[in-house]
């Protein structure tokens, strides 16, 4: 017999239910799970919500992600300590408005307006849009190509101030800005604060910067030790370095030291030099010991056509300076035209503005002045700009040559060029006038030069005034002096000169007018030698009291200011003793120091009875004498007060 499926589950199911056990029913409980032990500690918890609900209120959906975003940052960013130096910025700063004020000033750069784009970079920094350390810099740059060293100098103080932390671009200029001014000591105390304080390393370019400047500074036992302390500090070898330490040796006429230095390079790259910026002061080293034939070996390893040598501009300006100063100048055009046509910016840079000014300083010292005109005009078309280094060093060889004419040329082309003589080019022309006998020439390139906001030293201004006065020109002389007496510090032999001219002049009383005015300036210190100067040329002149009769008029008024200035002094102190005297005073003084006023009296009014039966007011005053206690009768009294 067979049960289906359905039927044995069915069974099974019956089964079941007849063996399941029987429960009590149990009274229904609220039961509540909860993670507190007792209900003290939930209610604690409760009004601990409720405080905190009072104090940080529910994030809703508007303001969710930016409590969140806060207190991510809260949490990541790390308390900095206040002490440490603050890092400079990344070029990703330089975005929107701070690019576009980085632009207005670069324009301004461009269009040589120097103080304005220095004006404006230190407003910004109080404006909504702080520039960057890139725009500083490019200012500060500027300000170093064309030799405005106090300028760059009070921009960099005024940045660290304003709190726009440096990088070491910064670094790198303010270097070479006092290297070039001739202060290598301080150059290089900067260097210690920058290795001791800064937080950045210094670059390959830091050191390259510090030795040339060294270098030039004629400081080679320094250069040799920032070329030490590269090698301690973990940078390569850098052949660049080594060539201005080369250069020094060879300023030095040390043609062993030439040798020795380049000997050490070789070994320490692995016997060869590829890089040719060396090979140019080798040649020299080698001229010098009278080695010909090595210098010239030299010059065909790094020219030839098999040649491994990495040739730069400045590697051939070197090679071509060492040729054109040791008789081998046709060598060295042969290797400018070569120059020229392997030129070829952007992609191959084998000329710059140095390679013309060697080529012009060879060409000078051939006689070929034409040329060496010729050459430097031809700047323009291998985009090349001369500076007013370039048109100095001309011009100076030219005048040198008694070819003023070719050099005032050469001076109305720097306008056109755009670039501005400095003290040393009108120095330059008013000299070479003076020396044609062209006076008047001269002292208009003095006048220009200061009205163009230019500041000649005094060695510069007692040449001119020794010239005016030589020409007979005294009173010429005597208008530079009124124009220049406050604005260059002169010395004694500076007054001396002047006075002893208008003192042989028979003008003793505009030279003791000059004596007054030095008598008045406080920053003029009148030595014994001066007074004994002046007393000798009034002397001279049948004078010789007059200056006793100043002297003693300028202590009487001294003496009379003192005694004015000690009066208002004291007069400024009583008054503010009253006044604090006055905020101090108790009440009670006051009211007993004020005057007593005489108070009206008040009047007595009676109701008076006259002779005619009439009564009326009266003042007691009014009434006739003895009737004041009663009537001519005695009957008549007062009725009453009123």
């Amino acid at each position: 017999m067979s049960i289906s499926k359905a039927a044995l589950l069915n069974h099974l199911q019956t089964l079941t239910r007849a063996y399941r056990p029987r429960v009590s029913p149990q009274p229904l409980l609220a039961v509540r799970y909860m993670s507190f032990a007792t209900q003290e500690e939930a209610a604690a918890e409760r009004r601990r919500r409720k405080r905190r609900l009072r104090m940080e209120p529910p994030v809703n959906s508007f303001n969710r992600s930016q409590q969140q975003q806060q207190q991510q940052s809260q949490i990541s960013k790390p308390i900095q300590n206040p002490n440490i130096p603050k890092l400079p910025e990344s070029v990703s700063s330089l975005i929107g408005k701070r690019l576009d004020l980085h632009n207005q000033i670069l324009k301004l750069i461009r269009e040589n307006d120097l103080e304005e784009a220095a004006l404006f970079t230190r407003h910004s920094v109080y404006s909504n849009c702080r520039p960057t350390i890139f725009t500083v810099n490019a200012v500060l740059a500027a300000q170093l190509r064309q030799g405005k060293y106090g300028a760059l100098l009070q921009l960099h103080g005024f940045i660290n101030q304003a709190g726009i932390a440096p990088n070491i671009i910064t670094y790198n200029l303010i270097f070479q800005a006092y290297l070039d001014v001739r202060k290598p000591e301080i150059a290089l105390e900067h260097y210690k604060l920058f290795i001791d304080n800064a937080p950045l390393n210094p670059s390959i370019t830091t050191f390259r910067i510090l030795v040339k400047g060294l270098v030039d500074n004629d400081n080679l036992d320094k250069a040799m030790e920032i070329r030490d302390d590269m090698g301690v500090r973990g940078f390569v070898v850098d052949p660049v370095v080594y060539s201005y330490l080369m250069m020094g040796c060879v300023k030095k006429s040390d043609a062993d030291g030439v040798l020795k230095l380049y000997e050490e390079l070789k070994e320490k790259l692995g016997g060869f030099v590829d890089d040719g910026v060396v090979y140019g002061n080798l040649m020299k080293g080698y001229f010098m010991k009278e080695m010909e034939k090595e210098a010239m070996d030299c010059y065909e390893e790094v020219t030839g056509e098999d040649s491994k040598v990495k040739m730069s501009a400045m590697a051939y300006n070197y090679v071509l300076e060492a040729l054109s100063e040791n008789g081998k100048f046709d060598e060295a055009l042969k290797l400018f035209d070569a120059m020229k046509m392997e030129h070829n910016p952007p992609k191959r840079l084998a000329l710059n503005l140095g390679s013309f000014n060697v080529m012009v300083n060879g060409y000078c010292a051939e006689g070929r002045f034409e040329e060496a005109v010729e050459v430097f005009r031809q700047m323009g078309d291998f985009r090349c700009s001369p500076d007013t280094l370039s048109f100095n060093n001309l011009m100076n060889q030219l005048c040198d040559n008694g070819l003023l004419a070719e050099a005032e040329k050469l001076y109305d082309e720097m306008d056109e060029k755009k670039v501005k003589p400095d003290e040393y080019t009108y120095g330059l022309l008013m000299d070479t006038c003076f020396k044609e006998d062209k006076i008047d020439e001269g002292a208009a390139y003095y006048k220009t030069m200061v009205e163009s906001n230019l500041r000649p030293n005094l060695a510069v201004y007692n040449r001119l005034q020794d010239q005016l006065v030589k020409a007979g020109k005294l009173d010429d002389a005597k208008s530079f002096f009124d124009m220049m007496v406050n604005k260059l510090k002169m010395d004694d032999e500076a007054y001396k000169f002047i006075m002893r001219a208008l003192s042989e002049a028979g003008r003793l009383d505009e030279m003791f007018k000059i004596v007054d005015d030095m008598l008045d300036d406080e920053t003029v210190r009148v030595s014994e030698e001066m007074h004994e100067f002046v007393k000798e040329e009034l002397r001279k002149g049948g004078r010789e009291g007059d200056l006793e009769k100043l002297l003693e008029e300028k202590e009487r008024l001294k003496a009379e200011a003192k005694a004015k200035e000690l009066q208002e002094a004291e007069a400024k102190r009583k008054s503010q003793d009253f006044n604090i005297a006055s905020i101090t005073k108790p009440k009670a003084v006051e009211e007993k120091e004020q005057p007593v006023e005489e108070k009206e009296q008040p009047t007595t009014k009676l109701l008076w009875e006259n002779g005619n039966g009439v009564v009326e007011e009266v003042n007691v005053e009014e009434l006739p004498h003895g009737e004041k206690s009663g009537g001519s009768n005695g009957q008549d009294t007062p009725s009453s007060l009123a």
